[in-house]
């Protein structure tokens, strides 16, 4: 009998990045950890074969502290997953909304649910937890938390109706490897890059005609600081298309050659 493989993510149990990689990986058996970093190290180190990181949500964007590990660490995406997030606000049974005086809750769904909290909770103290689910064992008599409208859990009662800011919500996660070899066939490309004489003018339009010139349409582009050059930025850029064939090949080695710094990231459907 096959032994089946391991996936590490973002725990507790219930956590968005747990309803992820149980969709992704159905088969395979999930390793819950208490952080980003330590569900990568524990696949950089061969514990799991696979993890499974947020990189972007509809509503706040790219996911920073997994953008950074992407680059940082020596790893490669593989695989796409779109969740639609459904936020409910979670209290114990007979907490009533003027008893609330805290609410805990992961920074992005803080973040994707400020307007309900500042209309409904001005006065509220608001904390950060390492998951949506964690906030469930912080829950008591004055609390309240946000987690996803999937979790089921005895004495806790969800609210009736989404509280995310905007109702059409969706988190991007990435199937992460360690970087073996790079896929034949993708539909998306993702790299980073560092423009070489970055503070000349137009350097990042430079890049970004490499792709034009060669019929590649770019899906997203973000920055990042770079951390030891203070004023110099990191784009990470995702394209359409397919990494096997010459001409997305020809505009990546293109686009190396123009950066001082370059990384593929993840070549996935």
């Amino acid at each position: 009998m096959e032994e089946r493989k391991l996936v590490s993510c973002l725990g507790p149990e219930g956590s968005f990045s747990h309803r992820a990689a149980a969709l992704m990986r159905p088969d395979c058996e999930l390793i819950l950890c208490q952080n980003f970093a330590t569900a990568v190290h524990k696949l950089t180190s061969g514990e799991v074969d696979y993890c499974v990181l947020p990189i972007e949500n509809s509503l706040n964007g790219g996911v920073l502290e997994c953008l950074d590990i992407l680059e940082r660490e020596d790893i490669f995406g593989t695989e796409e997953f779109l969740l639609a997030v459904d936020h409910r606000l979670a209290t114990l049974e007979g907490v009533k909304p003027e008893d609330i005086r805290c609410i805990y809750s992961h920074i992005q769904a803080i973040a994707q649910c400020s307007q309900y909290i500042q209309k409904n909770f001005s006065g509220v103290k608001v904390m950060s937890t390492s998951s949506t689910s964690e906030s469930l064992s912080l829950l008591d008599r004055h609390s309240a938390g946000i987690v996803g409208a999937h979790i089921k859990r005895e004495g806790v009662v969800l609210s009736e109706e989404n509280i995310a800011d905007n109702k059409s919500n969706f988190t991007r996660f990435l199937l992460v490897e360690r970087r073996n070899k790079i896929p034949e066939k993708s539909a998306m490309v993702f790299f980073s890059a560092l423009c070489r004489d970055s503070d000349r003018p137009g350097s990042l339009l430079g890049l970004l005609k490499i792709f034009q010139r060669h019929g590649i349409n770019l899906t997203r582009i973000e920055s990042r600081p770079v951390k030891d050059a203070f004023g110099k930025y990191r784009f990470f850029i995702e394209i359409a298309g397919d990494i096997g064939s010459d001409w997305v090949k020809r505009a990546l080695a293109e686009a190396e050659n123009y950066c001082s710094q370059y990384k593929l990231l993840g070549a996935y459907n």
